[in-house]
Order: structure tokens, then sequence, then C-alpha cells
């Protein structure tokens, strides 16, 4: 094989693998551009939305961001493991107790959601859902009492874990505070740990939503305000040619051939031309000159 050979060989060789690496290689990503609007998927985004001051439903339903929900949430699903391992199934008390728990999840869920047009149910329901905490604490506490077994203080280092725990990310998502196989005594404390915290949360909860009713007031009296400011904005101009739906603003109201009177634009409501509009005198009854609609002589008086 002579030089020259090789030296094409080797070229379509380097052409061939310049050609591979360039399909393997991706194309650019696409720069993001700022300009774009937010997901409006995501109703928690605050930049999705105008101001609340000018919203007449503002912004409600994001209970899963709230942390008194998500607290809640832990003490449900810990009470569901704790009945099935030390309450008898059939006992009154167990379903009392996961009932309890289900409403101190259930109803802040419905407060918020119900917060856009009441403020006064989301008020109430986010009291419930803490009074259903306060009975199921009480189960507890009377669990570890008729048990024999000891209460611990809120203070107390085992206490003290488990707030450490619950504001860390847990290792086992599904069992954070190892429920499973913790004992009765510990399980029990544990969830009353979790119910005060629950509890102080929904407590500064309602603090907050007391203030923002002072404030911002009730949804009736947003529709107040909102139709009182409508009310304030003139109605448009009869003659407004923005409105192309308006037959006046096309042709101008002709003059009534009987009387010289601006004639009105009607829509006949009898006789053969029902539903159809023509010109009629302002000044009927004591006028019946007529005009059809787009005709410039006048006709005999309709009926």
């Amino acid at each position: 094989m002579s030089g020259v050979q090789k030296e094409e060989n080797l070229s379509l060789i380097c052409d061939c693998r310049q050609q591979q690496a360039a399909r393997k290689t991706p194309p650019p990503m696409p720069t993001p551009d700022t300009n774009l609007p937010s997901d409006l998927s995501d109703q928690s985004n605050s930049s999705d939305h105008p101001r609340s001051s000018d919203r007449l439903l503002p912004r409600h339903g994001g209970y899963r961001k709230l942390r008194s929900f998500q607290t809640a949430q832990l003490v449900y699903d810990g009470t569901l493991i704790f009945c099935d391992r030390f309450i008898d199934k059939r006992s009154r008390t167990h379903d009392q107790m996961v009932q309890a728990a289900r409403s101190g999840v259930q109803n802040i869920a419905e407060g918020s959601v119900a917060s856009g047009t009441s403020k006064k149910t989301e008020l109430k329901l986010t009291n419930v859902a803490r009074a259903s905490l306060e009975e199921l604490m009480l189960d507890y506490q009377d669990f570890l009492r008729q048990h024999g077994l000891r209460l611990r203080d809120k203070d107390s280092p085992e206490a003290l874990a488990v707030r450490r725990r619950y504001q860390s990310d847990p290792p086992d998502p599904s069992d954070p505070h190892a429920l499973r196989t913790a004992t009765s005594e510990v399980a029990a404390n544990t969830l009353l740990c979790l119910i005060n915290q629950a509890s102080y949360l929904l407590g500064r909860q309602l603090e907050n939503l007391d203030q923002t009713f002072r404030v911002q007031g009730g949804f009736t009296e947003r529709l107040y305000a909102a139709r009182t400011r409508a009310r304030a904005v003139p109605p448009p101009s009869p003659s407004d040619t923005s409105d192309s739906s308006d037959g006046s603003d096309a042709t101008p109201a002709p003059a009534c051939p009987r009387c010289g009177e601006p004639m009105v634009r009607r829509i006949a409501k009898k006789g053969p031309h029902e539903g159809q509009p023509f010109w009629g005198c302002s000044a009927y009854p004591d006028c019946t000159g007529t005009r059809p609609a787009g005709a410039s002589a006048p006709t005999q008086p309709g009926p």
C-alpha cells in the first residue's frame, strides 16, 4: 500500500471518529428564560397570583406545607401503629383513638380549603383539630397511668431527643420514630411529645388567623367591597364602538319619518316579523312611525 493511500485511509478514519463523537455529544441545554411566568399548577407560588389585597378569593388550600398538618400526620400514622400493637382491635378505645388522630389531620385540611370563602369555618375547624388532638393526648396519658408506666416530663432527655429527631430527616420515613419496635411506654411518650408539638403549632396558627381576620376581614366583606368598587365605575355608553354586538354602533339612529324625533332600535314581539329588529319612534305610543332596520325610507306604522 502506497504512502498516499495510507494517508487517505487515516483521514477517512479520523473523519468517521469525529462524526461518531458529534452524534454522541448531547445538544446544549436551552438557557431558561427568566421572563417566562412560573408554573400556575403550583398554588403555593406567590408569583403566580396577584396581590392578596386585589383578589376576591385569597390564596387557600396549601395545608400540605403547614407544619401543623405534617405533625398531625405523624401523630395519625403513629397512632395507627400504636393501636394495632397495644390496643385490642375490638375495643372501642381503639376506634376512638384512631378517629381522634384522623380528625386532627382532616380538619386542618378542610379548614384550609374552606378558608377561601369562610375564615369563620377555617378558625372553627382548626380549633376542632386541636381539640381532637387534646382528646387523643388524654387517651395516651390514661394508657400510661392504667398500665403503671412512666409519663415523661416534656423537658426530659427522651422528650428532647424526640424533638431533635422530629426536626431532622428520619432514616425511615414510614416509621420515623421506630414505633413498630418500641415498647408501649416509649411509643406512648413519643406520641405524646408529637401531640404537644402539633397542639402548640395549631395554637400559633389560630393566633395568626385571628390577626389576619382582624386586618383583612372575611369573604363577605370582600364581596361587598368588590361590588361597591364595581358599581362606582360608570357603565359603558350605549354607542360604545367597542361593543360589536350593538347594532347602533354601525348605523346611526335615523329620524322618525312622521314626527322627526330620533328613533330607537327595537325587536318585534309579534306578527310576521317577530324577533326581527326595526327602528321605532322614541315618541311611541304618541307616534307610531317605524323604519326597517337598515332601510332609509319610512314605512307604515307597525301594529
